[in-house]
């Protein structure tokens, strides 16, 4: 198919996207790329209407489904007549956006046991079963990483992408970080990612590298983020800075200072998280963090352009 800018895909260029053609389409448009985090499990904000519908129409770009359980496939706010295993496809025909999934890959070490909304099952595990499944579902990409206090650390984090990427080929894009703790205390703060990281998440196969945006994560200013980057874009790497705090529900000036910031940083994809409340951010800031990055030009065509086209 013809290359070209994400910036400037229709719906039509999407659904027929690899791997390649997706990841030549996010370089091309330098830091353009807006990616929005929903839970698949909460009430939607609009009751129905999914809160990823919500999402892209605010201007999001990449539909990221949190909390999709692969061996009980659904979305909150789905036609009710939607098959189960057609979800991705169905959400992905419906709003004309790119649709990843998150997946985590939970330390033996550090696992708890806990009966908060966060809590693991095994159909979102990190593993070459779900991963397969996921794709065969519709999703374009997997995004390895943890909720909080599941206890997913760097290392199983690496080992999953291998797994994974063994597993799926080139058939996704792989993404793969943390944009919290995610219950292992010694990885948070200034510690919650290093160079050392970054590399190995390349070598195992990551296509990108997710990385807490500046003023989310305490120590993680614009030059250590800034140098994060530039550490993943040299062992052959895109790097996704991520909004994972409740941030998300902050004040827009806030949301347009980490947007800034972000994009200064060296980001190619800019990820805003999914608990403004509960279930997705606040929509007026996907809007902001969006006309930040690129102008209500690129925002309001994301926004108007046809899901027909």
């Amino acid at each position: 198919m013809e290359q070209k800018r994400l910036l400037d895909c229709c719906a039509s260029d999407f659904a027929r996207m690899d791997r390649t053609a997706l990841m030549y389409a996010i370089r091309a448009s330098e830091g353009r790329v807006m990616v929005s985090e929903t839970i698949a499990i909460t009430q939607p904000l609009l009751s129905n209407v999914t809160n990823a519908e919500f999402a892209a129409s605010q201007g999001a770009d990449i539909l990221l489904i949190n909390m999709f359980d692969s061996e009980n496939p659904w979305i909150q706010g789905m036609p009710v007549d939607t098959k189960p295993e057609q979800t991705l496809h169905e959400l992905q025909r419906l709003t004309g956006r790119i649709v990843g999934v998150n997946l985590e890959a939970v330390d033996p070490e550090f696992a708890t046991a806990h009966d908060d909304i966060w809590k693991m099952k095994p159909g979102r595990a990190a593993t070459a079963e779900n991963a397969r499944k996921l794709v065969e579902m519709g999703a374009h990409i997997l995004v390895l990483t943890g909720n909080p206090n599941n206890g997913v650390s760097n290392q199983a984090l690496g080992k999953a992408v291998k797994t994974i990427r063994e597993a799926i080929g080139d058939s996704a894009i792989i993404i793969t970080g943390k944009m919290h703790g995610a219950g292992v205390v010694r990885e948070s703060g200034s510690a919650i990612i290093t160079d050392k990281d970054v590399a190995w998440f390349a070598s195992q196969g990551a296509d990108i590298v997710l990385i807490p945006a500046p003023g989310t994560i305490p120590g993680m200013s614009q030059e250590k983020v800034a140098s994060l980057i530039e550490c993943a874009h040299q062992h052959g790497a895109l790097a996704m800075t991520a909004i994972g705090t409740s941030q998300e529900g902050a004040d827009e000036g806030t949301i347009r200072q980490i947007a800034l910031m972000s994009k200064m940083a060296g980001a190619d994809l800019h990820h805003i998280g999914d608990t403004g409340y509960m279930g997705m951010a606040l929509p007026e800031n996907i809007l902001a963090y969006s006309i930040a990055i690129r102008g209500v030009r690129h925002t309001y065509t994301r926004i108007a352009r046809s899901v027909n086209r």
